[in-house]
């Protein structure tokens, strides 16, 4: 009898394709997949244990999970992040777990559900190095037309607020030819956009041959048939060179697009933080993409409240963010994540002025976006269609300067029918909050 699996990943993309492997290889495995959490006889919560609010969400949703097997529900498997960083307590402390399985295990999904039909409750956790999981057919499910690559897996930056390195291992980047292999699987089943990552995707072959490799794999990425848009997550500053710049001003398929988590403006603050950079290179670099990229959209995160920041080191960083207004801003309180070496900092912000702060760079930045979007009413934009609105009036879809699912989208009305995955050009005619609203002036793709 084929077992019935339902999947809820939680966290980062980078999360999201773990999830889709596993998938892949149940599916291989001849189990049934299912979207609907009350039919599936195995669940299984691939967890992110990033920073406190992300632990929370994990833990709840293993809780609300773990209802169903009042219901129909026979296992429940708790992977990913949380399970590597918990692994000798989570298992305990919810007992309707029946099998746990790390970060560097997912290759072993099948067999510890057939452990655990047979009556085991396995704790799985393999070597941290490990990278031929990769390799494996995933279940896209992402919407169509749009796919997450995954060019390397680890962390070697050591940022002092973080947790990853310990929970995902060190950097280790792909053979360009497995990533070439992925991307032509993928181009054939119809994605048309590739979204590369990576816990630092700039820093791509440094590894693995001796030198930063990104260029050199966008180009080859470029010449895949059936591809329209390459886009870049996770870009670190210290590593975003003239080369990489050049490409995404010069190659069409490149969006010009770069998400680059800076995370603070103050020297002081990037010093406790262990970030490489100083403020003087972020400004620098700002300035050159702005200048040698035209209509180039900045992503970054930033974090407020990090132990020692004063009033003065926010003042910088309101500044910071007031002078380069940001097309898109992710702000993220800090968070006291235990085993880091920011944890055992004694100056630590009290959580009313980290809120404080938060507010103020948010009401900020909505000034800014709101600003930004008006100066787009009047453009045309190639925009991919993702799907129909709930009234059943709007198409929605994406432009360049939006990212799935951490950007906004917009929505837009045609004369002829379209289909989820076609590329099409927008006219925008007005804006929302973060939202914009447009019409197909002439299509452009299939």
């Amino acid at each position: 009898m084929k077992k019935k699996i339902g999947m809820v990943s939680l966290g980062c993309p980078k999360n999201l394709v773990d999830s889709e492997i596993m998938l892949g290889l149940l599916n291989k495995n001849e189990f049934e997949i299912t979207n609907n959490e009350s039919e599936a006889q195995v669940i299984i919560v691939n967890t992110c244990g990033f920073i406190e609010s992300a632990k929370k969400e994990s833990i709840n949703t293993i809780l609300e999970m773990a209802e169903y097997k009042q219901q129909n529900c026979e296992l429940l498997i708790v992977t990913g992040c949380l399970a590597e960083r918990y692994k000798n307590d989570i298992a305990s402390e919810i007992p309707e777990i029946d099998a746990v399985l790390g970060t560097g295990s997912y290759g072993e999904i099948a067999k510890v559900i057939e452990k655990a039909y047979g009556g085991e409750r396995p704790v799985v956790h393999g070597t941290l190095d490990e990278l031929e999981y990769l390799e494996n057919n995933r279940v896209i499910s992402t919407r169509k037309g749009s796919a997450y690559l995954k060019v390397a897996e680890g962390c070697d930056n050591c940022c002092t607020y973080c947790i990853i390195p310990s929970l995902r291992g060190k950097y280790r980047s792909r053979k360009m030819e497995s990533i070439l292999k992925e991307a032509q699987g993928l181009a054939e089943n119809g994605v048309k956009e590739l979204i590369l990552i990576a816990q630092d995707t700039t820093r791509y072959g440094l590894d693995l041959y001796g030198e930063r490799k990104l260029v050199d794999l966008i180009q080859r990425l470029s010449a895949v048939e059936g591809v329209q848009w390459i886009r870049l997550l996770y870009c670190y500053p210290e590593m975003i060179d003239d080369a990489l710049i050049q490409e995404m001003a010069d190659n069409p398929k490149v969006c010009k697009y770069i998400d680059m988590p800076v995370q603070h403006a103050s020297d002081k603050i990037l010093r406790t933080m262990n970030r490489r950079d100083r403020a003087e290179d972020i400004e620098g670099l700002l300035m050159k993409l702005k200048q040698r990229i035209p209509g180039v959209v900045i992503r970054t995160s930033l974090i407020v409240g990090f132990p020692g920041e004063t009033e003065e080191d926010f003042d910088i960083l309101y500044r910071f963010a007031e002078k380069f207004r940001f097309d898109r801003l992710g702000v993220f309180t800090y968070s006291k994540e235990e085993n880091t070496p920011a944890a055992r900092l004694k100056s630590q912000v009290s959580k009313k002025v980290k809120e404080q702060r938060y507010n103020r760079i948010m009401e900020l930045q909505k000034s800014i976006t709101d600003e930004l979007n008006e100066e787009r009413i009047g453009k045309i934009y190639d925009a991919v269609v993702e799907g129909v609105s709930e009234d059943g009036i709007f198409y929605y879809g994406r432009t360049y300067a939006e990212a799935p699912d951490i950007d906004g989208v917009v929505y837009f009305v045609s004369q002829e029918p379209l289909n989820e995955g076609d590329f099409v050009q927008v006219k925008i005619l007005a804006k929302d909050e973060y939202d914009l609203t447009g019409e197909v002036v002439y299509e452009s793709g299939e």
